[in-house]
């Protein structure tokens, strides 16, 4: 075998952990050789004795194209012949124990559809982006400043018409012109995809990766995907991946024991195994795994042009002793249970994120009180844009599902959030993992008949919205589905089109819309300036009320917001404000168009003079019942 693109420095920079473009170099790429169409293959397997390049086209026999070993970079690399685009491979791998391994290639752009598992040689041109403008202005903005509304999606089982056909998914080009437009028309900003990476197990929802570099077969080509981003883009919605480096699968063909060794993982149980999922954990601490994982993060917007990475179970990757017993884990050199090449890890990925693709997100579901998860490496933080806020997410939850009547002894399930809300940069996340595994879907969590869970729902939203903190709601919550969360089978669309659960679709599309229009309710999410209390202690009546304002250069009149978490109206609540004037209605949650009691007729109101709750002015609001509405100040 001939064929050689791979440089020393490239090597070099390998080695070190700091080639960041290093899927260029390792994996299948089609070229000319002398004249001769085929295509180079490099793969790092540097315990093995042997590797060869297996398929088809030589009757996948490893004697036939071996590759040639390059010095002691642990890198295998050759160029076969007449091999082109689509052709399926694996590596044939030698181990020194004599053991042969058939792999996938950790950096191959393409994989057969499950359960098959081979590699397939792709291609990643032919698409014409056109992105130019979304790109740029994507750069210049400030990311805590603008409105960040996502909406999660399971592609698999957004919508699933056909049950016979195989597979049974819509392709990136069948959903985008009903996904696009339906996410446009709601207000949300993202789109946040779910398993977007190869994977094996359905069931694993994307978790568990056997191809990094490789878009789902089951959606289509990588053009497919390309294309789908891009439509994405030109309807002013940016696109988050769902992204897994805390752990990976034990699959004969995937990372693990790669070359007859622990090459991805830990050779000791106690650092490289997910006891409780049953997966490895990456060696942070070795150069050439960092650098797969770095790579790969760069790769989704080198390539495909994504606007963020959700990390998936950080806390998982902070912390040595992550759902162990005592016994079960070793401490770090330091004798703590933090793990430190993961964080060091962390830190090199947001940073080169950062510095290649100005704008783009990224984001850490991590649910302990890590410190700095939001702030910058040279401050001492973990460098992510933005972290899920878990424990809004868990009192919020555990407060909406109360009966009215005992909501008043959990009053500090609502109140507690502020005492921490500014000290990351928060998401406020209703997720998948919270309407499956017997949690209940949204609207059935919430207390009382069916108009008592539509109320509670509309209010549940209503306070999300308003509370600081960028938004994230998964599929199906928007009009309400009754049922949890199915991977197996579509949302229940046919519940959209009923009365009920559209009016709670309409009620999200005006609270979206609300969000977008006012950079009160966004522009301030990262500064408690843009936040003040007017009514905090009311526990007994299950009231509470707070001022949004923007602290930029938009900051507009204040936004006065309300909520009632009680059956019981109270008329002419009163409410200190900063001003006097008088106050428009923006919306209200129990308006009879999203299917609530009309209760409050009040358009706009009149301040008075009199002083109240440390305010200068104030109103009276007649508060609807299990309801929020929010007034528009004077300017």
């Amino acid at each position: 075998m001939t064929g050689t693109a791979i440089s020393d420095f490239d090597l070099y920079l390998f080695g070190e952990g700091r080639h960041e473009r290093i899927y260029e170099k390792l994996g299948a790429h089609p070229c000319e050789v002398d004249g001769r169409g085929g295509t180079r293959f490099a793969v790092w397997a540097p315990n093995a004795e042997r590797v060869s390049v297996v398929g088809p086209f030589n009757d996948w026999d490893g004697r036939r194209d071996v590759l040639g070993e390059r010095g002691v970079s642990g890198v295998w690399e050759g160029f076969v012949p007449g091999v082109g685009e689509g052709a399926l491979y694996k590596y044939e791998i030698r181990s020194r124990g004599g053991q042969l391994h058939l792999k996938a290639d950790p950096y191959g752009f393409a994989m057969q559809l499950r359960p098959a598992n081979a590699s397939v040689v792709a291609r990643l041109d032919g698409h014409q982006w056109q992105d130019e403008d979304w790109i740029s202005r994507r750069g210049r903005e400030d990311p805590r400043r603008r409105p960040i509304n996502i909406y999660e999606v399971h592609l698999g089982s957004w919508r699933r018409p056909w049950h016979e056909r195989t597979p049974p998914f819509m392709s990136w080009s069948e959903v985008a012109p009903q996904l696009i437009p339906y996410v446009r028309d709601l207000g949300y900003t993202h789109i946040e995809l779910m398993g977007v990476a190869e994977h094996p197990l359905d069931a694993s929802w994307g978790y568990q990766v056997t191809g990094y570099f490789a878009p789902s077969a089951r959606y289509g080509t990588p053009q497919d995907f390309m294309a789908f981003v891009d439509g994405c883009h030109q309807a002013g919605i940016g696109v988050i991946l769902d992204w897994v480096p805390a752990h990976f699968p034990r699959d004969d063909h995937g990372l693990a024991f790669f070359d007859g060794t622990a090459l991805y993982e830990h050779a000791d149980a106690r650092l490289g195994e997910h006891v409780e999922w049953g997966t490895k954990i990456f060696n942070f601490g070795r150069h050439e795994v960092r650098n797969f994982l770095v790579a790969n993060a760069l790769f989704w917007s080198d390539r495909y042009h994504v606007d963020g990475l959700r990390v998936d179970a950080v806390a998982s990757m902070l912390y040595l002793d992550y759902s162990r017993r005592p016994g079960e884990w070793l401490p770090n050199r330091h004798g703590g249970r933090e793990n430190l090449e993961a964080i060091e890890f962390l830190r090199e990925m947001n940073d080169a994120v950062h510095r290649a693709h100005p704008g783009v997100l990224t984001i850490a579901e991590e649910s302990t009180a890590f410190p700095g998860v939001s702030q910058p490496p040279e401050f001492g933080g973990l460098g992510f844009n933005f972290k899920w806020n878990m424990g809004w997410m868990n009192d919020t939850l555990k407060y909406a599902a109360l009966d009215p009547i005992y909501r008043r002894h959990s009053h500090a399930l609502i109140t507690f959030s502020f005492m921490y809300a500014w000290s990351e940069n928060f998401i406020l996340p209703i997720s998948h993992d919270e309407v499956v595994h017997g949690k209940r879907a949204l609207l059935d969590k919430m207390p009382g008949d069916e108009w008592q869970k539509r109320a509670n729902f509309r209010l549940l939203l209503a306070y999300m919205l308003a509370h600081p903190g960028k938004k994230l709601m998964f599929m199906g919550c928007e009009f309400g589905q009754w049922h949890e969360w199915r991977d197996h089978e579509q949302l229940d669309w046919q519940l959209a089109g009923e009365p009920d659960h559209a009016s709670l679709r309409d009620c999200v599309r005006e609270l979206n819309r609300l969000y977008l229009a006012n950079p009160q309710f966004h522009g301030s999410d990262c500064d408690h300036e843009g936040f003040r209390w007017i009514d905090l202690h009311n526990a007994d009546e299950s009231v509470w009320a707070f001022q949004r304002r923007s602290t930029g250069g938009d900051a507009g009149a204040p936004i006065i917001c309300v909520f009632n978490a009680t059956p019981v109206p109270r008329d002419q609540y009163r409410l200190g404000v900063a001003d006097g004037g008088e106050y428009r209605k923006l919306l209200d949650t129990d308006e009879t168009r999203f299917g609530g009691s009309g209760y409050n007729r009040q358009t706009t109101i009149g301040s008075c003079a009199d002083g109240w709750q440390g305010f200068a002015h104030s109103i009276r609001v007649d508060l609807p019942p299990l309801g929020a509405a929010f007034f528009l100040g004077p300017s």
